[in-house]
């Protein structure tokens, strides 16, 4: 069971949400298990390149091991699954690779759904102190908080992604 309560990401946890393919692993563990095998299939990528972050997002406790399984040719499958651990994480992250990484996994997921898989986005510029922000920040938080801590009763239903992402724009 996850501590669905907040907290700050350490160093190495920082350091195994800082690549894109490592996040895609993630979202795509949190829905079913997958091996390796599975894994790189989906994603179109060697097997030994994934089996790498696999095991850089398993030693960080973010995937953990399923039960090993019979697989469609008799041979043994080792599958894993997401720990649910990384979405109660705080930033700030503090290297560029880490900031960065989540937009890439998820520019990636939408060119692969297409622009027809867009439901709704918000696009907007505020003007905002620290403490608005903060608020914006907590407020966004909660609602998603919200919405994960429970999503596992709503499974059987059509699964949607999203980002929200602010930042401070140029003068």
């Amino acid at each position: 069971m996850v501590d669905r309560h907040r907290r700050p990401a350490t160093v190495e946890e920082t350091k195994a949400l800082a690549h894109p393919l490592r996040l895609r692993i993630l979202r795509l563990c949190a829905q079913q298990e997958l091996t390796n095998k599975q894994l790189a299939q989906r994603l179109g990528r060697d097997p030994g390149t994934v089996l790498y972050h696999v095991r850089q997002l398993a030693a960080a406790g973010f995937l953990e091991p399923g039960e090993v399984r019979t697989g469609a040719s008799g041979a043994l499958e080792k599958p894993y699954r997401s720990t649910g651990v990384s979405w109660w994480l705080d930033g700030p992250l503090v290297e560029t690779a880490a900031n960065t990484a989540p937009w890439e996994a998820f520019q990636e997921e939408l060119r692969e759904a297409g622009p027809e898989s867009v439901r709704t986005y918000a696009r907007f510029a505020l003007h905002l102190s620290p403490e608005d922000l903060a608020e914006l920040d907590r407020r966004i938080g909660a609602v998603l908080d919200e919405y994960v801590a429970t999503d596992d009763q709503r499974r059987h239903l059509p699964l949607h992604g999203g980002i929200v992402v602010v930042h401070r724009m140029e003068d």
